[in-house]
């Protein structure tokens, strides 16, 4: 298959972007995490038992794990995926083992499970927004995911992350290296649906009245949000109406909910979370 220009463009960026994200996880691996026993999951939790115990290496661990897998997906996954996938693997397992020499920033196992699980979590959203991966339990959860389409993937990763933070509670004999590298999961789960979903927290109010034409246009007038109406039917009262919705910022919410009450005191008002809202007046 041949490569326009444009599609060179793309690639050269996601393989840029592959890199940038590794070089981040290894940081967050190697300066926070591993100096103090803690596990992010996945394959690195393995070569976290590996580094101390047997004093292999970690990132050579983490690239013999993952070989064979590549080696299997290749054909699955296609070929682009699979080479973008492999350099951010190569480089994770270099810097990791580059920067195991240097000093860690902490060695308090709290600043080092929110910092750690922070910053390995934006390493992973940028591989993952570039269409790549570093192996472990995300290429084996896409693998499941071809196989068996009806799985979703994140239950995938969360059973293999939870048993390889048990083999690592079991290992160290600590409860506590386990409770903190849940949090460092957990972490690095709520940075990747920032850094996809945005951090434009927003609100999504519905109003039912028997004026809403009013309540909208004193929404439109004062709040100055708009509005849109959709045809409703009360299956009570078996009455057709229409239903407001309208998108409002956190400061917002409260005027709009104070107009429609004001005009209608017998409105029926839900307000719900809006996890993006892209378009006029929001992100763009």
């Amino acid at each position: 298959m041949q490569i326009n220009k444009k599609q060179l463009k793309t690639i050269s960026i996601e393989i840029i972007e592959t890199i940038v994200g590794a070089c981040l996880m290894a940081v967050a691996t190697s300066l926070f995490l591993l100096p103090n026993q803690l596990s992010s999951g996945g394959f690195a939790g393995i070569a976290t038992i590996f580094y101390y115990f047997l004093k292999i290496p970690m990132g050579a661990t983490i690239l013999a794990f993952n070989i064979p897998l590549f080696l299997f997906s290749g054909y699955k996954l296609g070929k682009t995926f699979l080479a973008k996938s492999m350099i951010g693997t190569i480089t994770y397992s270099i810097f990791i083992d580059i920067l195991d020499k240097i000093t860690p920033l902490t060695q308090d196992r709290f600043l080092a499970c929110i910092y750690g699980g922070i910053i390995i979590g934006l390493g992973t959203a940028i591989i993952l927004k570039a269409n790549s991966s570093t192996g472990g339990s995300d290429l084996v959860s896409m693998l499941v995911k071809k196989y068996k389409p009806e799985i979703r993937m994140s239950n995938v990763i969360i059973i293999i992350d939870t048993v390889i933070v048990g083999l690592n509670v079991f290992f160290f004999k600590e409860i506590e290296i386990g409770l903190y590298s849940a949090l460092a999961i957990y972490l690095m789960g709520k940075m990747i649906d920032i850094i996809f979903e945005g951090i434009y927290f927003t609100k999504l109010v519905i109003i039912i009245s028997d004026r809403s034409q009013e309540i909208a246009e004193e929404i439109g007038e004062r709040v100055r949000k708009g509005v849109t109406g959709l045809y409703g039917k009360g299956m009570y009262t078996n009455e057709n109406k229409v239903v407001l919705m309208c998108a409002a910022s956190r400061g917002d919410v409260a005027r709009v909910k104070q107009t429609a009450k004001k005009i209608d005191s017998k409105s029926f008002i839900i307000i719900a979370n809006a996890r993006e809202v892209v378009g006029l007046g929001f992100k763009k």
